[in-house]
């Protein structure tokens, strides 16, 4: 795995916006780049005679030279007497990573390959909110020495920038030109970040590794878990067996106790230690070795490999007080994210199956989260989006308006939870309690609250407790509803009409036409029938071509679309005209980006470059960035495309894009860009739909629940009805 943007603190500090306490990060504007070749968070530009290297205006990265691993940031330039240039890096905004330790000091590292004029030394200032900038200060005044082909660290207090500097607001590093000289400078830079005074002692214990497992092109290493808070990296070093002395190949995050070295083709015999590395870059000595090799790999292994790497995201990465996902990692470290909880369950249930874990494990991971979600706020019985993991208050993380009830995510929870109530069937305490108190949790929810009495034919989203509607969002398809407007059905105490189906979900009233064409910016499926031909395949059911591709994942990961016929269409036939007609744009590849093709594609909701976007098979809502999960939870669908997809990804891509966690959310070959984070809705979704796609586990567990039965065949009845 390549190292995040941000390092986990030392000390608790009260978040204004939630309860329970947050652990603060350190704010780091650089440690590695996901991608070679450049650093995408970096702009370079230069004027008259001065001039700066730079790849697509932005700033190299050197694989040879480097602080810690993978890579650092090379910086040469010549700083000429009629000219001027700059360089900028910028913090990479992460949802959710917004509590930051107070730093006292920028800190980085600087190696000098040759002669240097110190005179010629770039100015430095902080880039602070709202485009201001601090005061400037000469790097010279803090070299005391030019050691060549040594790493320095650099520390300038933060005062020297100005007074009263907030962590929170410092948004990045610009680099400036300052005394002129004949000669090209060059020198890298790494660990660029802001750190407070030292406070105590690092004092970890030795690490122990506990298992080096081989796979195709990786080697997945495990340790104990880090207990030590000063911990700021693993360090993991290995050794080939021609070489005479370990190599330094990576650090990973103290809070994920794994990694995954991606060695490609070599066979050859490697031996693994690691140590801590401490906020200061003191380090303690090392682990025990293991020793591990590639193998070859069937196809069946493969997606082995791929659903227990994603699993992990649930497993080891839940919020440990409720044992449920968090939003995004690294992100807000209490705050869990109700409907990636419910896709987590379901991969957890899969775990089982596929022998990641045991089921008795499950078990306890499942009482712990049953138990928790019990005593969590509920509105109407109605889950909130986020929840504090530790208090189980609602989190308003996307505004205060954001303070109560949220149906959907509730559906996405619930899916899972009913999955698990069928799983954990056997007559001991743990799963009888499991059971009870999910059908409990699922009685209580009053869905029909949620039918507002201005719009009685459809379901509305949101509700808050002192704002009531005032979100006002109404539940009309095509989109990720269906599970909401089913389970709504399916309830066994607080049930909608069936005929809602067709007054909400698939309404074709003037209401819902409109909010098609709103969202879709076409005509096309306005009608929520298509009926239109895209690349090849012809659309019965969708807005515009169909969407992001997590619409025919969410609401189908339990609820088997082979079984649901409406007076349209078989939800299977459809979602699988979707997954081709996705495919099939990016073989097309009207914007001719790089990468895309019948082996790289799967157009949906992720983090990227510029943002979160939730991408399209067309023009307009094409952003350039291919998220991993598209195709990969597409397996039920297209199978042979989706087993392309996942080849050339790993095999090709892999030492960029799969880390411990599975794959990174996503990735842009035109931006040189890759994400820096694993988030909950993308990880789940390949672990369960591979299932379905390999055995329709999932999908047996849900349709045999009773409620759930009856609900479809309330819906089936519904549907006859219309078709008279």
């Amino acid at each position: 795995m390549n190292k995040t943007v941000l390092y986990i603190g030392v000390l608790l500090l009260f978040a204004n916006l939630i309860s329970a306490q947050e652990i603060p990060y350190i704010k780091v504007l650089f440690d590695n780049s996901p991608m070679p070749n450049s650093y995408f968070y970096s702009k370079v530009s230069f004027e008259g005679n001065s001039w700066v290297k730079n790849e697509s205006n932005k700033l190299p990265v050197s694989s040879k030279i480097f602080f810690t691993p993978k890579n650092a940031l090379l910086l040469e330039y010549n700083s000429a007497e009629k000219g001027n240039w700059k360089v900028s890096i910028a913090y990479h905004n992460i949802r959710g990573l917004n509590y930051f330790q107070k730093a006292e000091n920028l800190s980085f590292w600087i190696f000098f390959p040759s002669t240097v004029d110190v005179k010629s030394l770039p100015n430095l200032r902080l880039k602070l909110n709202r485009n201001d900038f601090s005061n400037s200060v000469q790097l010279q005044e803090f070299i005391s020495e030019v050691r060549q082909n040594n790493w320095i660290q650099v520390s300038i207090p933060l005062s020297r920038f100005g007074n009263n500097l907030q962590t929170e607001t410092i948004s990045g590093l610009e680099l400036s030109q300052s005394s002129p000289s004949e000669l090209n400078q060059v020198f890298y830079l790494d660990q660029i970040e802001f750190l407070p005074n030292p406070s105590s002692v690092f004092g970890s214990k030795t690490p122990k590794l506990i298992s080096a497992k081989s796979y195709q092109k990786h080697i997945d290493l495990r340790w104990e878990k880090v207990t030590d808070s000063l911990t700021h990296y693993v360090r993991i070093f290995r050794k080939g067996s021609q070489d005479s002395e370990f190599k330094y190949i990576g650090v990973q995050d103290p809070w994920i106790s794994g990694y995954t070295d991606f060695v490609g083709d070599s066979k050859d015999n490697f031996t693994y230690r690691i140590s801590f590395l401490s906020r200061d870059y003191s380090t303690t000595s090392f682990s025990n070795e293991l020793e591990s090799k590639t193998k070859e790999m069937t196809d069946e292994q493969l997606l082995d490999m791929v659903q227990e790497s994603h699993f992990r995201y649930y497993w080891d990465g839940a919020e440990p007080h409720s044992g449920l996902a968090l939003e995004n990692i690294p992100g807000r470290t209490t705050m869990i994210a109700t409907g990636a909880s419910g896709f987590g369950i379901m991969a957890i249930v899969v775990g089982v199956k596929r022998g990641f874990i045991t089921r008795d494990e499950a078990s306890q991971r499942l009482l712990k989260i049953v138990r928790y979600l019990s005593t969590a706020d509920r509105f109407h019985g109605a889950f909130p989006h986020f929840l504090d993991g530790q208090t189980g208050k609602v989190v308003p993380f996307f505004g205060q308006r954001d303070n109560g009830a949220d149906l959907v995510e509730t559906s996405f929870l619930m899916q899972g939870l009913l999955v698990a109530k069928e799983f954990f069937d056997e007559e001991n305490s743990e799963e009888i309690e499991i059971s009870s108190t999910i059908e409990k949790l699922w009685q209580e929810i009053e869905w029909d609250w949620f039918r507002q009495e201005s719009s009685p034919g459809f379901l509305t989203w949101h509700w808050s407790p002192d704002q009531y509607w005032t979100i006002d969002h109404q539940l009309i398809g095509w989109n990720e509803t269906m599970i909401t407007y089913f389970l709504a059905i399916a309830s066994p105490t607080h049930s909608v009409p069936a005929s809602m189906y067709y007054s909400g979900w698939a309404s074709q009233s003037e209401k819902a036409q409109q909010y098609r064409k709103n969202w879709g910016k076409t005509e096309d499926g306005s009608m929520y029938t298509n009926g239109n031909t895209y690349y090849g395949i012809t659309l019965p059911v969708g807005v515009s071509n169909g969407g992001p591709l997590f619409f025919i994942h969410y609401s189908y990961f339990a609820l088997d679309p082979h079984k649901l016929t409406d007076a349209y269409v078989n939800y299977f036939d459809n979602n699988q005209r979707i997954a081709q007609i996705n495919q099939n744009y990016c073989i097309d590849n009207p914007e001719n980006h790089l990468g895309y093709g019948e082996d790289f594609w799967g157009l949906t909701a992720s983090d990227g470059p510029y943002g979160y976007s939730a991408d399209e098979p067309n023009v307009e809502n094409d952003k350039d960035k291919i998220t991993p999960t598209g195709a990969l939870a597409s397996f039920p669908y297209t199978p042979e495309a989706s087993m392309k997809a996942l080849k050339n990804y790993y095999q090709n891509y892999g030492n960029y894009w799969y880390g411990y966690y599975g794959f990174y959310d996503a990735m842009s070959l035109d931006d040189n860009w890759r994400s820096s984070l694993y988030m909950g809705l993308n990880q789940a979704p390949i672990v369960i739909m591979t299932e379905n796609y390999r055995s329709g586990f999932v999908w047996d567990l849900f349709m045999k629940n009773e409620d759930v039965k009856r609900g479809l065949e309330l819906l089936n009845k519904e549907t006859e009805r219309k078709k008279l």
